[in-house]
């Protein structure tokens, strides 16, 4: 007789298996649930004070197990009546999953894809009607004989029963007679009956190939002899030969998967991690299944305690190698709603460099809104990034040649498209990248020149006055006009406050702020401007290839609002253009490899965190054709003024001069040779309120630019000493005179 006490030991051992089954499921330890009822019990137990024996129990027990602490474990998730979250609350503080994805909802990528797909089914389509007479058709007459042999050889086979004879002569062989005799019997039946079947099919077939060869139509003998041929030639094809060939060749990338990302993770170097996956555990928890998100896989990781998504960004190298996928489709990020340790690992199916062009949003588009967002480029998932100008200033850097004056051309015709802007172009790199939009420009220079340097200046001088004119206009409107005090839509299109938004493009700024004359001047006009002109509807962009502080103020890129990094140099370079602590935050434009990731940057202050952003491209004729058109939009509106009318340029206040014809007119003809700071005394006595405190180093910097170089010069000091110091021999200043004055004239 069964003892009712084995029916609860039964029925504890199947529960403690399948609790031990979840347990391994969820983390990859398995739970004593004895000992866990025990801990809850002893956690129940309302005695205040344990026994000594108990005590001394406790105490015997030198280190806590695994299966302890899994117990702790359950104890911990226990909630005492009456306290803690409730339902409810736990329902609402759920993240709820979005019923309709992201892409159907914007009308941009919804439209993309739709163009995707139907463009994908138009290219199969015509691949393969193309190639059904030419192709096709030739390989199923080619192959009819061939399954007409196939056909005749199956139908032989099944009538005589040949697939159950390795059975028979099996059982032949092991000498089972009964079961041989049985298997033969059934032989005999099949057969009989399969050949009354093949040949009432045979009869058929002979009947209706003399009805189509006697008593048919020619149309219907022609119908009916190419289903034949063409199913022949279907039945014929070799295994290994398809008809078709694809239409589209599929990259094959491997499906992301949980295994793949925690041997990744615990390959990057990260101590937590990798203590974790040694002991057989993962390291890392998935809060969300690993999903397709875009041209990619994403999956949403919490990372160990005490380690940050900028731990993993700083090994971002390694965890691509760990992926066994390029570094150009390994993106971790920080996901701004959640914890610091909230890892989002987005990994794309190709290399955000092999992207290619990205097509402008606004190319084709009439008009465009300066107050909103400026369409910029896409981000490594594929999805639309713009930029907010209102409000804000731009500060893009990068070495030589990867896409900075690009993504300045992208913002500056985004603007051109809303006809209230007025434009003030300063392109200090002589090569035109923006001559273009020169028709719809208030100010505008192209050059590297002590001229186009000097204009430049002046606009900054000029916009800091007019900072100061807005501020005072600013503050007499009603409040119910301004509330905010800040330039508002309404506000611009009020054309008699004089309000409007204001764009100053300086592109190369590194050779106006390093400009031995007017460059400290300048960077103190920058840094006013930014500091009080982005309410008051003045926004600068600057672009520079050369981010150090005695090219890029401190004051200025310590202000600047919105940041662009393409590739740089090191760390400083990184920090100057990105923020201080923006390369320890694992913010590294440095990553970025030169040429290949040209147009690749980081974008920063735009977004919640910062995002990596390839820009849109536009060529000069696309530049062109949106010029054109804001050029329309202005006539219609009457908004051109100064340059686009072809008006004087204004200056700023303050003395002119010409560098080369002050050194000319203090040094006479009968100086072949001078040293520079007998040049520098002499400018300063000519124009004390320009040249006064220079040295022989400011003579040497200025006219560097100019091709003035200097040498060793010998001369007799003041108080008749021989000696060699630096100077400039007179002949090379009046030939770059001579060259300066034909190159204005050929212009």
């Amino acid at each position: 007789m069964k003892h009712p006490d084995d029916d609860n030991e039964l029925f504890n051992r199947l529960e403690a298996e399948m609790a031990a089954d979840q347990s391994a499921d969820a983390t990859g330890d398995v739970v004593d649930l004895d000992k866990a009822r025990s801990a809850r019990a002893e956690s129940a137990d309302p005695t205040p004070d344990p026994s000594p024996d108990c005590r001394s129990s406790e105490s015997a027990d030198p280190e806590p197990s695994e299966s302890d602490d899994s117990a702790t474990a359950l104890v911990d998730r226990q909630e005492p009546t009456g306290s803690g979250p409730g339902l409810i609350d736990r329902i609402r503080d759920s993240k709820r999953l979005d019923v309709i994805p992201v892409w159907m909802r914007s009308r941009p990528e919804f439209v993309d894809a739709m163009k995707w797909l139907a463009g994908h089914a138009w290219h199969t389509v015509a691949f393969h009607a193309v190639r059904v007479p030419f192709l096709y058709v030739p390989k199923l007459i080619w192959r009819s004989p061939r399954g007409l042999a196939n056909t005749l050889g199956r139908v032989g086979r099944w009538a005589v029963d040949a697939e159950g004879e390795p059975l028979r002569q099996a059982e032949a062989r092991r000498e089972n007679s009964e079961l041989y005799l049985k298997l033969s019997r059934q032989r005999d039946r099949r057969v009989r009956l399969r050949m009354v079947v093949t040949g009432l099919g045979a009869l058929f077939t002979l009947v209706a190939g003399l009805f189509l060869v006697y008593g048919a139509e020619p149309m219907t003998q022609v119908i009916a002899t190419a289903v034949i041929v063409l199913v022949l030639g279907w039945l014929g094809a070799p295994a290994d030969a398809p008809l078709a060939t694809r239409a589209v060749t599929k990259t094959e990338v491997q499906k992301l998967t949980s295994d793949i990302v925690v041997k990744a993770m615990a390959s990057i170097g990260i101590g937590q991690i990798a203590n974790a996956v040694a002991k057989g555990q993962d390291g890392i928890k998935f809060v969300a299944p690993i999903t397709r998100e875009g041209p990619g896989w994403r999956a949403d990781i919490d990372l160990p305690l005490g380690v940050t998504v900028a731990d993993v960004a700083d090994r971002r190298a390694r965890l691509a190698s760990g992926l066994r996928r390029p570094l150009g489709c390994v993106w971790p990020d920080a996901d701004p709603n959640e914890h610091e340790g909230r890892l989002i690992l987005w990994v794309g199916d190709r290399d955000l460099s092999k992207t290619g062009v990205v097509k402008w949003q606004l190319v084709n588009a009439a008009r465009h809104d300066v107050f909103k967002r400026i369409p910029f480029g896409i981000d490594p998932r594929g999805r639309a990034q713009s930029v907010p100008l209102i409000q804000h200033n731009v500060l893009i850097g990068s070495l030589p040649g990867q896409g900075k004056t690009s993504s300045v051309r992208v913002l500056a015709c985004g603007v051109a498209l809303d006809p209230s802007v007025e434009l003030w172009l300063h392109e200090n790199k002589g090569t035109g990248d923006l001559d273009s939009l020169a028709c719809v420009s208030h100010r505008f220079v192209s050059g590297i020149d002590d001229e186009s340097i000097t204009y430049a200046a002046d606009s900054l001088k000029l916009l800091r006055e007019e900072v100061m004119r807005r501020a005072a206009a600013i503050k007499k409107l009603p409040r119910d006009l301004c509330p905010d005090k800040r330039i508002t839509r309404r506000i611009a299109d009020t054309r008699s406050l004089k309000l409007w938004p204001l764009l100053a493009v300086f592109d190369e700024c590194q050779n106006l702020f390093a400009h031995p004359t007017v460059g400290k001047q300048a960077g103190e006009d920058a840094e006013f401007i930014i500091k009080l002109g982005r309410a008051l509807g003045v926004i600068l962009v600057l672009a520079t290839q050369r981010p150090d502080k005695d090219s890029l103020p401190t004051g200025v890129s310590g202000n600047v609002s919105i940041r662009f990094a393409l590739k740089v140099a090191g760390q400083v370079e990184n920090d100057m253009i990105l923020g201080t602590s923006a390369y320890k935050n694992g913010v590294r434009a440095t990553a970025f490899r030169p040429e290949i990731d040209a147009g690749n940057g980081y974008l920063s202050g735009a977004t919640t965190l910062p995002v990596v952003v390839r820009t849109a491209y536009l060529d000069d004729p696309a530049t062109n054709a949106v010029a054109q058109r804001a050029l329309a939009l202005r006539k219609v509106e009457g908004t051109l003024s100064g340059f686009a009318l072809g008006e004087e340029a204004e200056t700023a206040a303050g003395p002119a001069y010409d560098l080369l014809a002050d050194v000319v007119a203090v040094v006479p003809t009968s100086e072949e040779r001078v040293w520079n700071e007998r040049i520098a005394a002499r400018l300063a006595e000519l124009r004390p309120e320009v040249y006064g405190g220079w040295k022989g180093e400011n003579v040497t910097s200025a006219l560097k630019p100019h091709g003035i170089k200097t040498r060793d010069v010998a001369g007799t000091t003041d108080d008749g000493t021989r000696t060699t110091r630096r100077g400039i021999v007179r002949a090379d200043l009046t030939k770059a005179i001579t060259e300066r004055n034909q190159n204005r004239g050929a212009a």
